[in-house]
């Protein structure tokens, strides 16, 4: 089975900073997988190499078999996702961002895109008049459009309220249930408790935990994150 991800020797460095350091990783289909680190842990970076905004300085990024820098446009027809700092058109309304979206990708059902953002009559209004909040859901609706094989998630649900949330994160344990792979960069360590099948920790741009959730029993993945980023400073 070809992996949803398959990261190998990848280094990245800006100047004399380097954020990630030989990370491997290898994610099959249908993972649900939560990223966590401390800040500067090198996530973004690793998540900005799977987009393609930006290629390694060594090893090979790949998505569903595809090499993300040598095939960038079959890199990004599998993959929907939210960077941190999503872009929207904010001159369009909701309804027009996912007409744009599912033309460019060349299919997607912009009424699914409507109920998963759950907007009502908002959809109608420019998304510059949106709160960070609804900002986020159209943002996230906009990723799940298509139903790419692969979803990247940067702190996406940051800004949401908790029913917001909670919805959310039911709708991607669905998306992860039909045979989708999720990847949730996040700070909330509770967040990938409820809601991942299995965890990868960075710390100083390199691996220090990979974990299934399942496997974690009583010490929690909190202990872990403690453990493992103190082991990493000593």
């Amino acid at each position: 089975m070809t992996p949803a991800i398959e990261v190998k020797g990848v280094s990245k460095s800006f100047g004399r900073t380097r954020a990630l350091d030989g990370v491997d990783l290898v994610v099959p289909p249908g993972t649900f997988l939560g990223l966590i680190g401390h800040n500067g842990a090198g996530k973004s970076t690793l998540l900005e190499l799977l987009f393609g905004r930006l290629s390694p300085t060594s090893g090979t990024v790949r998505v569903c078999g595809v090499e993300v820098c040598a095939e960038p446009a079959a890199a990004r027809a599998v993959i929907g996702g939210v960077p941190e700092e999503a872009a929207l058109y904010e001159w369009l309304t909701a309804r027009e961002w996912f007409e744009l979206v599912a033309e460019v990708r060349g299919h997607g059902n912009v009424a699914s895109a409507l109920a998963i953002c759950d907007l009502g009559a908002d959809a109608e209004r420019p998304i510059r008049e949106y709160s960070q909040g609804m900002r986020r859901r159209t943002a996230l609706a906009a990723a799940l459009l298509g139903e790419p094989p692969v979803v990247l998630l940067d702190e996406a649900l940051n800004g949401l309220d908790p029913p917001s949330a909670a919805r959310i994160k039911g709708i991607l344990r669905g998306v992860v249930d039909t045979g989708r792979t999720v990847v949730l960069s996040t700070h909330v360590i509770e967040t990938v408790e409820r809601v991942a099948d299995r965890v990868v920790m960075l710390a100083n741009g390199r691996v220090v935990a990979d974990e299934a959730m399942a496997s974690l029993g009583d010490r929690g993945l909190e202990r872990l994150f403690l453990e493992r980023l103190a082991a990493s400073r000593a």
